[in-house]
Formats: C-alpha cells, sequence, structure tokens
C-alpha cells in the first residue's frame, strides 16, 4: 500500500466524519424546555442537591467487572480452536491469564474489589 492511499484514506476519513458532525448539528432539532437540563431524567422531582459526588471505587468496580467479562469473549474461540493451535496457542493464553490474574492481584492489593 502507497502513502498516497493511506493519505487519501484519512483525508475522506476526517471529511465524512466532519461533515456528519456538521449534518448533525444543523439539522438535528433542539429544545430549550427547562426539564431537559435537569440531571435526573427519570420523571421525579428530585429532593435537595442533584449534584451528588460519588465514590471512585463504582467506577472501578465497574472497569474491572468489564475487564474480566471482556476476558470470557477471548476465552471461549481460544477454547473451540485450542486443539488446531499446539502448544504456540497455549503459551499465548497462558500469557494473556498470566497478565489477567497480575491485574486481579493489582486490584486486590488496591482494594478496589471491596464493596463499601
Amino acid at each position: 500500500m502507497s502513502a498516497e492511499f493511506l493519505i487519501l484514506f484519512f483525508i475522506v476519513a476526517v471529511v465524512l466524519v466532519g461533515g456528519a458532525i456538521l449534518f448533525a448539528t444543523f439539522v438535528a432539532p433542539t429544545s430549550t424546555n427547562f426539564q431537559k437540563f435537569e440531571p435526573y431524567e427519570c420523571g421525579i422531582p428530585t429532593k435537595g442537591l442533584t449534584w451528588l459526588q460519588f465514590n471512585v471505587g463504582y467506577y472501578l468496580f465497574a472497569i474491572l467487572f468489564l475487564v474480566f467479562d471482556v476476558e470470557t469473549v477471548f476465552v471461549f474461540p481460544w477454547s473451540v480452536v485450542m486443539g488446531e493451535l499446539g502448544i504456540v496457542g497455549f503459551i499465548e493464553i497462558v500469557i494473556f491469564f498470566f497478565i489477567l490474574v497480575f491485574g486481579l492481584a493489582y486490584a486486590w492489593k488496591k482494594h478496589a474489589l471491596i464493596w463499601e
């Protein structure tokens, strides 16, 4: 692949994305309803301050859940073709599991798994 095609690809990508953003800016309907700007939009009025600070532990817990949830997406296909991959595939999945266990140990050490 030559550099001209790569440059053309990026130019076309920037033009298409920029055009889509500009199109959405001018065509999308807008509303100035005061309820639209409220932070809680379930239909029930909030009581007290609506800008509350959440504990960062909730976000860490959610990210850890996603990491180990995505892990299963990689483990299932690997388990199906394990016989065809041989020893190279086995070594690669051992490295993959080592990285995941290292991440779990790090999260455990930082007390990210303790729900308070």
